[in-house]
C-alpha cells in the first residue's frame, strides 16, 4: 500500500462497486424481457444463446465494478496484480461455463432441426461441451501463470496409455460418430437388428445406443455391435411405408366384385384412419389358387412403422363386415383326417366291413 486508505478512496471504490452491481442488475432485466421475446421466435437457437447471456452479462459488470474500485484504492503492485489474476480468472471461468453452455444448445438445436424429432443425439453435446471446457481450462493456467506445454506433453503420452485401456469405450465412441455422419440412423428411426432387436431410437451417445421398444422398455446397444449388426430402418429413405394384407375368397366368388369391393374397402379405411396416407392408391393383387380358396394381397399405406397395427385392425374389421354384406365367402381352412385302428385306416376299416372280415364302429 503506497499510501494510507482515506475516505475518499472508500467512496470511490463503493461507487465503483455498486456502478457493478447496478449494471448487472440492469443487463439481466433487459435480458429477462429479451428471453421472453425470444421464445416466441420459430428458432431455438436465440433462447440459448439469450440464456447463456443472462449468466455472462450480470457477472462480467461485477468484475468490472470490483475492478473499477481495486483500481482506485491505493493497492500495492502485488496485491493490484493478484486481485486482477483474480477477476480475470472469474470472468474466465463464468464465459466458458457460459460458452459450453451456448454451443451444446447450439448443437443439439442443430441435431433436432435436421433430425426432425423431439429427442437429440448427445454424442455431439457432450464433445463439444468438453472440449470448451477444456480450452477454458488450459486458459486458466496461462493466465495464472502455469505453463501448459509440459502439461499437453504429459496429456499426449498419457493418452497413448488411455486409448490403450478404454479400446472398447473409444470403438464405441467412434462407432457412434461414424453412425451419426454417415446418416444410417438418427434419434427418433424404427430400427430392426438381425439378432431381434427394434423399436425408436432414443439417444445416441458416446457409449451406447438406447432404443425404445413399442412395449415402452428401453434396450440399450452399444455403438459398435450397432455399427457392425444387420439392420432394417424403416424410416429412412421416407417415413411413409407399405404394408402387406393376406386375403383369401371362395373359388365360386365373382373377382371383378371382390376386388371393386377390397379397393373401396382401401379407399376408405385410407381416408378415415389416422396414420393411414390418404393419397395412396388402392391396390389388390390376385397370385394364387390355393387348395380352397384364391389368394389376394392387399396393399396399404401408412405414416410410420408403428401406424400398421391400428390400420390393419381397423382394416381387417370393415373388410370383413363388408365381405358379409355383399355375400362374399372367406372359407375355413379344410384337412382330410386319417385315423387308424388296429392297423388299418378309416377307407380300409370300411371296406373291411362291407366284407364282413371287421366288426368296427364307422367314425364321422
Amino acid at each position: 500500500m503506497t499510501r494510507a486508505l482515506t475516505l475518499d478512496d472508500w467512496i470511490l471504490a463503493g461507487i465503483a462497486l455498486a456502478a457493478g452491481l447496478l449494471a448487472a442488475f440492469l443487463s439481466r432485466a433487459v435480458l429477462r424481457w429479451l428471453a421472453k421475446h425470444a421464445k416466441r421466435t420459430r428458432w431455438s437457437g436465440d433462447d440459448v444463446i439469450v440464456d447463456a447471456l443472462r449468466s455472462v452479462v450480470p457477472w462480467a459488470a461485477i468484475a468490472g465494478g470490483a475492478a473499477a474500485a481495486a483500481a482506485v484504492l491505493p493497492l500495492t503492485r502485488t496485491v493490484q496484480r493478484h486481485t486482477n489474476q483474480a477477476l480475470t480468472v472469474l470472468l474466465i471461468v463464468v464465459v466458458t461455463f457460459s460458452a459450453a453452455r451456448v454451443i451444446a444448445g447450439l448443437v443439439r438445436s442443430v441435431t433436432q432441426s435436421r433430425s426432425g424429432v423431439a429427442g437429440s443425439a448427445t454424442i455431439f453435446v457432450n464433445i463439444t461441451r468438453v472440449l470448451v471446457l477444456a480450452i477454458g481450462f488450459l486458459v486458466v493456467l496461462q493466465t495464472l501463470g502455469i505453463s501448459i506445454a509440459p502439461l499437453l506433453t504429459a496429456l499426449g503420452v498419457g493418452g497413448l496409455a488411455v486409448a490403450l485401456a478404454l479400446q472398447d469405450t473409444l470403438a464405441n465412441l467412434f462407432a457412434g460418430v461414424h453412425i451419426l455422419a454417415s446418416k444410417t440412423v438418427q434419434p427418433g428411426d424404427y430400427i430392426r437388428l438381425s439378432s431381434g432387436e427394434e423399436g425408436y431410437v432414443e439417444d445416441i451417445n458416446w457409449r451406447q445406443t438406447t432404443v425404445r421398444a413399442l412395449s415402452n422398455n428401453l434396450i440399450v446397444i452399444p455403438n459398435g455391435q450397432l455399427a457392425k449388426a444387420n439392420m432394417t430402418n424403416f424410416m429412412r429413405p421416407e417415413q411413409q411405408l407399405t404394408i402387406l394384407v393376406q386375403v383369401g375368397v371362395a373359388y365360386d366368388s365373382d373377382l371383378e366384385h371382390v376386388e371393386r369391393v377390397t379397393t373401396e374397402v382401401v379407399a376408405e379405411v385410407m381416408t378415415e384412419i389416422t396414420g393411414a396416407v390418404p393419397d395412396h392408391e388402392p391396390a389388390v393383387r390376385f397370385h394364387t389358387f390355393g387348395d380352397t380358396r384364391i389368394g389376394f394381397t392387399v396393399i396399404l399405406g401408412v405414416g410410420e412403422f408403428s401406424d400398421q397395427y391400428r390400420i390393419k385392425h381397423e382394416f381387417i374389421k370393415r373388410l370383413h363386415r363388408r365381405f358379409r354384406q355383399e355375400g362374399i365367402r372367406i372359407p375355413a381352412p379344410a384337412r382330410d383326417v386319417t385315423l387308424r385302428q388296429g392297423g388299418l385306416s378309416i377307407p380300409q376299416q370300411r371296406g373291411a366291413e362291407e366284407a364282413g372280415d371287421v366288426s368296427a364302429a364307422r367314425l364321422d
